[in-house]
C-alpha cells in the first residue's frame, strides 16, 4: 500500500469509475459519468482539500485499487454526507484484482490512518451492492433511511472491527 499523493489524481478518476455500482443485468456506465459535478466531487483537486488522505494497491507497478477519504461541505454534500466534520469513503478494486484480498488491505489502511485523524467515517452504498455486508462486517453502521436506492453508513473510531 502506498499513500495517494497530489499526482495520484489520474488514477482516482480510474478509481471513481470501478467504484460505481452496476446491478446484476444493467448496462456498465459510460466512462464519462465520472465528470458529472455530482460524481466527479470526490476526486477533483485531490489533495487541495485539508483532509484528504487515502492509500493505492500495486501489482507488478500498476496501480490495481484505491482507497480514500474527503470531507464535503455542507453545499456541496457527498452521497454520503453525514456533516462536515465526517470525511466520505470511496473504495474500488480494478476488475481482475477483485476477491484477492486488495480491498481489505487498503479499507484496513485507511480506516487506521483516518481514526488518527477523524472521529467517524461515513459512505454511501447502494442496497442491491453485495460490499454492503462487507462495510457492515468492518464496523460500519446504517445512519439514515435508504434513498435513492442506496443508504448512508457510518463507522465510528471506537467501532469493533469485523
Amino acid at each position: 500500500m502506498t499513500r495517494l499523493v497530489r499526482a495520484d489524481e489520474p488514477h482516482l478518476w480510474d478509481a471513481l469509475y470501478y467504484a460505481l455500482h452496476v446491478p446484476p443485468g444493467s448496462s456498465p456506465f459510460d466512462r464519462d459519468v465520472v465528470t458529472h459535478p455530482e460524481i466527479a466531487r470526490y476526486v477533483s483537486g485531490w489533495m487541495q482539500r485539508a483532509g484528504d488522505l487515502g492509500f493505492r494497491a500495486e501489482r507488478d507497478g500498476r496501480v490495481v485499487g484505491a482507497c480514500w477519504v474527503r470531507r464535503f461541505a455542507a453545499n456541496d454534500r457527498g452521497y454520503g454526507f453525514v456533516d462536515t466534520a465526517t470525511p466520505e469513503l470511496t473504495i474500488a478494486v480494478w476488475p481482475g484484482h477483485r476477491g484477492l484480498g486488495v480491498g481489505t488491505r487498503l479499507i484496513g489502511e485507511t480506516l487506521a490512518e483516518a481514526s488518527a485523524v477523524y472521529e467517524r467515517v461515513s459512505l454511501s452504498v447502494a442496497l442491491t451492492n453485495p460490499a454492503r455486508r462487507w462495510y457492515e462486517r468492518l464496523g460500519f453502521r446504517q445512519v439514515a433511511a435508504p434513498a435513492d436506492g442506496a443508504v448512508t453508513m457510518m463507522r465510528s473510531r471506537s467501532s469493533p472491527r469485523g
